[in-house]
């Protein structure tokens, strides 16, 4: 992508002012008099606030009642949000953010730079206690280590409004890759007015004030979220779809049940299902490849079974899971086995070569596993115990009774756990399981968005995997002239080491409504927005 790579201000600004910036109707084209997109959500949102939430569905929700810096388009390039443009210094250190004076919050305030400065220096300060604190230290900017340690005020972090439309950011590495972090929901800007006039409910529908194309106007959690059109965004005049609805389904299947009957206008394919809808539906059922990798995360931390303290348990369990089976036999929808940790499809990656995936096929990588749990004592005679939890998802517990069955050849007895997404991922940052279905989707196109997540200091390593070498790489790459060698050695030392168990990379496997425009199919990271879509008539 061109935007990620150039730190050419002019060419920069060019490029995103030439930008579409909502629904692009084609000439010729009939609006259907109903202008309302209803999805699917599989789990229930645990917050609206951005610089809480830490979910995938939470963030499809962000995008519309909140706008950052940045969008993204249909082909995942970079489009203007609140920022029309910004220059870059001649060495990468200090970006200025020019605003656009049109952007208003959702009560008519106008949007500035210093919503931006109160809303960073938020994300980074510690008594807010967001997971995602660590995204302003991926991100560089200056200070953030310090002032997410409590070594510094949030003051002091490297963020300022130079007037109500200058924003100046001063990071401490240059990153090429800088700008497309800030289409991150994180980084949204929150009205501080409203946040201290209401606490901990100044989320709730009707007291929420948002920036985005749209207003969060009913929440009723686990069941739905209603969005109604903006008019105070500042391309509402531009916006066709008038309402957005999010319909909360547990059930995978019933989800396609509602949307064969026309409840919903996007729904995940249940697992195994894509084949025989894309002969059925072939408008309608869609596979692309999803900027997301499933894993088990294994707890090698203090609190995790001493077992897995030993990392040739670990590789164990990694080489005993047939991969090929889970996504050729049950899923079935274009997945890819995956032998790593940073998705296929991210741009510039390439995965280094690998013993255990490039040198052994399943039968080998099964006498291995067998083999390295009888060095650590276990076997059919002395089988290990373990837990391995997941959140709610027929398609889940298809893998996870599947995974079971595999690693119970090599002696390992399985108890599957099943929660609620709540307290799937409340468990999981407690430390309270032995192994969890975990997925991590990126936050940007760039191989880091995976790899930092494993190193010491993350938000997201619920697993506790502190390897000093790794850190090390992590880091030094930040500095690379070209981070992919460095990227690599890191990939190397997760396989050596197994904190997790790849399984596969996803793909976007959906089935959307013939009538309905405007979603990316393009964008590895499915990042969409109300905005952009029209239905059209029949």
């Amino acid at each position: 992508m061109k935007i990620r790579t150039t730190l050419a201000s002019s060419a920069l600004a060019l490029g995103l002012a030439l930008q579409a910036q909502a629904a692009d109707v084609p000439e010729g084209v009939t609006l259907a008099a109903d202008q309302s997109y209803t999805f699917w959500l599989l789990d229930a949102i645990k917050s609206m606030d951005p610089q809480i939430n830490t979910d995938v569905e939470g963030s499809d929700v962000l995008r519309n009642i909140f706008e950052g810096l940045y969008n993204e388009d249909g082909n995942g390039d970079l489009v203007p949000g609140v920022a029309l443009d910004h220059e870059v210094s001649e060495d990468g250190k200090t970006y200025t953010f020019n605003l656009r004076k049109d952007a208003k919050w959702s009560n008519g305030e106008p949007v500035t730079a210093a919503d931006f400065v109160y809303s960073w220096r938020r994300l980074a300060n510690p008594a807010t206690a967001s997971e995602y604190a660590w995204y302003m230290e991926l991100m560089q900017v200056e200070n953030a280590p310090e002032v997410i340690a409590g070594d510094k005020s949030p003051e002091e972090l490297g963020v300022r409004a130079v007037d109500d439309h200058t924003l100046e950011v001063k990071i401490t590495t240059p990153l090429p890759y800088f700008p497309q972090m800030l289409v991150h929901a994180s980084t949204f800007p929150v009205l501080q007015s409203v946040v201290e006039e209401h606490g901990d409910d100044w989320t709730d529908a009707g007291t929420l004030v948002g920036n985005g194309a749209y207003t969060l106007t009913a929440h009723q959690l686990g069941e739905r979220v209603v969005m109604e059109k903006n008019d105070t965004y500042w391309d509402a005049d531009n916006v066709v779809m008038e309402t957005l609805t999010a319909l909360t389904i547990n059930d995978v299947n019933q989800g396609l049940t509602r949307y064969l009957a026309g409840e919903l206008d996007r729904v995940d394919i249940p697992a195994g299902q894509y084949p025989r809808l894309k002969k059925e539906y072939p408008e309608q059922a869609v596979s692309t490849p999803y900027n997301c990798s499933y894993i088990y995360m294994l707890n090698v931390g203090e609190k995790g079974p001493e077992a897995l303290r030993d990392v040739r348990v670990r590789q164990a369990l990694a080489y005993a899971i047939d991969r090929d089976i889970i996504v050729d036999r049950i899923l079935q929808g274009g997945q890819k086995a995956s032998y790593n940790w940073t998705h296929w499809a991210i741009a510039d990656f390439e995965r280094p070569e690998l013993e255990w995936a490039d040198e052994m096929d399943q039968s080998q990588r099964l006498e291995k596993a067998k083999a390295l749990m009888a060095e650590a004592g276990y076997g059919s005679d002395n089988p290990l115990d373990l837990t391995l939890q997941y959140n709610t998802s027929e398609d889940h517990k298809k893998i996870a009774i599947a995974a079971s069955q595999m690693l119970k050849l090599i002696g390992v007895n399985i108890t599957l756990d099943n929660y609620e997404w709540k307290v799937h991922t409340d468990r999981m940052q407690n430390q309270d399981f032995d192994m969890a279905r975990y997925a991590w989707c990126g936050d940007y196109n760039e191989a880091s968005t995976y790899l930092d997540l494993m190193t010491s200091y993350s938000g997201h390593n619920n697993g506790e995997f502190f390897n000093d070498a790794y850190d090390k790489v992590m880091k030094d790459s930040k500095t690379a002239e070209n981070p992919q060698p460095l990227y690599q050695d890191a990939e190397r030392i997760l396989a050596e080491e197994m904190p997790i168990i790849p399984i596969y990379h996803y793909a976007n496997v959906d089935m959307i409504a013939e009538d309905i425009k405007g979603l990316p199919q393009n964008n590895v990271n499915n990042n969409w927005y109300g905005k952009d879509l029209y239905r059209v008539a029949e």
